[in-house]
C-alpha cells in the first residue's frame, strides 16, 4: 500500500469496538491483529525512510553540512506528517485488507 497517497486521517478516530470485533468476536484478539499489522507497517516505513536518508548521508565531518542538510530535514518532516502506523493498520482492518488466522480456532473447526 502506498501510505503517502492514502486518505487515512492523521489524527485519532473514535471507533465502535463492537463493530470492529464482528470478525473475531473478541476485543483483545482484534487489538492484537491490528497491533501486529501496525508493527509490520512501522518496520516497512522505517526501512524506507532509512534508505532515503542514506542517499543524502555525508561521510565527512563538515560543520556546515551537519547544520545545513536540508534534504534530510525535508524527508524527515514528510515522514512525520504521514499517518501513524496504528491508524493505517486500523483502517486496513476495517476495510478488510488484513488477512488473519487464529490457529487454535482452526484446530477446533477440524
Amino acid at each position: 500500500m502506498d501510505y503517502k497517497k492514502s486518505s487515512i486521517p492523521t489524527t485519532t478516530v473514535t471507533r465502535d469496538m463492537n463493530r470492529l470485533c464482528e470478525d473475531t468476536g473478541n476485543v483483545y484478539e482484534t487489538v492484537k491483529i491490528i497491533a501486529k499489522r501496525s508493527n509490520q507497517i512501522s518496520v516497512e516505513m522505517k526501512s524506507e525512510l532509512e534508505k532515503k536518508l542514506l542517499e543524502f548521508a555525508s561521510y565527512t565531518d563538515n560543520l556546515e553540512e551537519v547544520f545545513e542538510n536540508r534534504e534530510q530535514i525535508e524527508i524527515s518532516r514528510f515522514y512525520e506528517k504521514l499517518p501513524k502506523a496504528t491508524l493505517i493498520a486500523a483502517e486496513e482492518y476495517t476495510e478488510g485488507k488484513v488477512h488473519h488466522v487464529n490457529p487454535t480456532r482452526e484446530k477446533l473447526k477440524k
